[in-house]
């Protein structure tokens, strides 16, 4: 008996020492993201001024259409994966002076921000909304 509560005891250890560095891996990433850079500014800050700047700029249609393309994305990260989404959207709006938020903004903005495994969803979306695309293919080729 004492031999099994023994082994119990590692497995528990082992379990928790697993927990607390994957914990700690995504606490180190997102303090290293609120790190200024030489601008003064931290990866997030300058997503939270970008959300901040376009957050008029959204429509029903287009919020609706940014639910849907982070819907992949498990629930537990899914705020943070719409908040960068939203952001690179928000700054490639400013870039060009829009006074609305459009879908080629949209999916320009959807392209940038995420990796490329992530481009089939956004194509088979835009496939499925008989959205066409093709104007987008280099920057879907770049990355």
């Amino acid at each position: 008996m004492s031999e099994t509560v023994g082994y119990l005891m590692i497995l528990w250890g082992l379990v928790m020492i697993s927990l607390l560095g994957i914990g700690g891996f995504f606490m180190f990433r997102k303090f290293l993201k609120k790190l200024p850079k030489e601008d003064g500014k931290s990866i997030i800050d300058w997503e939270e001024y970008y959300v901040e700047q376009t957050v008029h700029l959204w429509g029903q249609d287009e919020k609706k259409l940014l639910n849907e393309l982070v819907e992949p994305v498990p629930q537990l990260f899914r705020d943070v994966a719409k908040q960068k989404i939203a952001a690179k959207i928000g700054e490639v709006a400013l870039q060009r002076n829009k006074q609305k938020i459009s879908l080629d903004v949209i999916i320009e903005g959807y392209i940038l921000a995420t990796p490329k495994r992530d481009h089939k969803f956004l194509i088979k979306r835009l496939n499925e909304k008989n959205i066409d695309f093709s104007p987008y293919e280099h920057l879907l080729e770049k990355q």
